[in-house]
């Protein structure tokens, strides 16, 4: 996978000198002699990373550096010169620079500069996407037969780049499907990219999916790049991919069919090597019936499906995912650690789980903030069906108000804890919250505001 490197340098032989080095590293590479050519260079290109030289005619490389981090505040430099000093280094810094070069370059300085500063790029996308998502992660635990198939599934097409299509019940672990499928496949030291097509306005998800060009839209203040970008090389989980508008659809087939695509408000053709994966609650033989849905993309998409199962399916495997939300609960939040005792798992096999893997973890959790012991009991777990018969006195409310409003306090005492923990993985994004929570945004926005929880972060 090429990345593009922008060389800002007034002198043609540094240039040539720069672009050879970095072309047989298999950089694709363009060159500005100006800090102007190179501000226009960058809003036509939107390169990877920048070499920009300090000491240039007219506008030099700090002012050049500085009208770079204003209309592109994202952009990596690394600034080069032939006459540096610890003030004019410090300055860059402060500036926005990744690194300083000194001239006469060093070709070993110059390339273990620009493999640091593509793998921090990388790392932070990664990284961005592993914390929202990590706790998803782990729930492909099991021995289920169900389980054991799944696996078997995924050894076969998790080699090839097909794209492929996961079903399944809401909280039934479609994500970690999608990387596992990513992880078993060559691609699993590129990025694995997430966007809930769901939780995003249909006005911007065209933009957080391709990019845009400035002045593409209102609030189109610069150029921006998208999830196809940042996934270059690697995998695009495209999560309840049926909620996207036909228009974008057919975009995103376009690029299934000929391996380009073009940002919102832009031309070019940009080429990228990234194999889809969606997922879907919804029938699409409903929605191919219904229409509001491609039958190309569901073809597309189709060729090799693969099946999430519901808890139901799997209640043989409920030990060990309780013991793995245990475990992630404390790691997460420390203490003394709790164990649940069999007579605990076996009464939270007897649900039937609509929820799937997010209600049981949503369960464990509470069941561990509520429960002062360490060992918990099957009077512990509170009565899930419903019923008034079934369950036990530990959690139903005694009588008398002020018992009643005692347990009423804890419960929302819980819930406001638990919904700033969900707010905090989620990096206070309301919509991706509401989704992953399964509560619709403006029952939360209501809770937020009753709560007094504080979203301006």
């Amino acid at each position: 996978m090429n990345r593009t490197i922008l060389i800002i340098d007034d002198e043609k032989d540094i240039r040539s000198a720069l672009t050879g080095i970095l072309e047989d590293e298999g950089y694709q590479v363009l060159s500005a002699a100006s800090g102007l050519e190179g501000i226009e260079c960058v809003r036509q290109e939107l390169p990877d990373l920048i070499l920009l030289d300090i000491w240039m005619p007219g506008m030099d490389g700090l002012e050049t550096l500085g009208k770079l981090k204003v209309q592109f505040p994202l952009t990596t430099v690394i600034m080069i010169s032939g006459h540096g000093t610890i003030e004019t280094a410090v300055r860059a810094t402060k500036l926005g620079a990744f690194d300083f070069i000194e001239k006469p370059l060093s070709l070993e300085k110059v390339l273990i500069s620009v493999a640091n500063a593509l793998q921090l790029q990388e790392l932070k996308v990664e990284n961005a996407e592993l914390k929202r998502s990590a706790s998803n992660y782990s729930e492909f635990i099991g021995e289920a037969p169900v389980i054991s198939a799944l696996r078997e599934q995924i050894v076969r097409v998790a080699p090839t780049s097909v794209a492929v299509l996961i079903s399944g019940e809401k909280g039934s672990g479609k994500e970690f499907i999608a990387y596992s499928v990513h992880c078993s496949s060559p691609r699993k030291e590129r990025p694995f990219i997430s966007i809930p097509c769901s939780g995003i306005p249909e006005e911007l998800i065209e933009s957080e999916l391709f990019g845009h060009e400035k002045g593409a839209f209102i609030g189109a203040i610069s150029h921006k790049k998208g999830r196809f970008d940042q996934a270059d090389g690697g995998t695009l989980f495209l999560d309840e991919i049926a909620e996207l508008s036909l228009n974008t659809q057919m975009k995103i087939l376009g690029f299934l069919q000929d391996g380009y695509f073009e940002r919102v408000g832009g031309s070019r053709k940009i080429l990228a090597d990234v194999r889809i994966i969606a997922a879907t609650t919804k029938v699409l033989e409903q929605a191919l019936e219904s229409g509001v849905f491609s039958k190309d993309l569901f073809y597309q998409l189709g060729t090799f499906p693969l099946r999430a199962p519901a808890l139901r399916e799997r209640l043989e495997d409920i030990g060990l995912l309780v013991q793995n939300y245990v475990a992630q609960f404390f790691r997460r939040e420390g203490g003394e650690a709790k164990a649940f005792l069999p007579e605990a798992v076996d009464k939270l096999r007897q649900y039937s789980w609509p929820g799937n893997l997010k209600e049981l973890k949503n369960v464990v959790e509470r069941i561990l903030i509520v429960t002062p012991g360490r060992v918990i009991s099957a009077d512990d777990v509170p009565n899930l069906s419903g019923d008034p018969s079934v369950g036990n006195s530990h959690h139903l409310a005694p009588e008398g108000s002020h018992n009643r409003s005692a347990i009423r306090e804890a419960r929302e005492d819980f819930e406001r804890e638990f919904i700033i923990q969900k707010l905090e993985e989620n990096d206070w994004n309301i919509s991706r919250t509401a989704e992953l929570i399964e509560l619709e945004r403006s029952n939360l926005h209501r809770k937020i505001k009753s709560y007094g929880i504080d979203v301006r972060r």
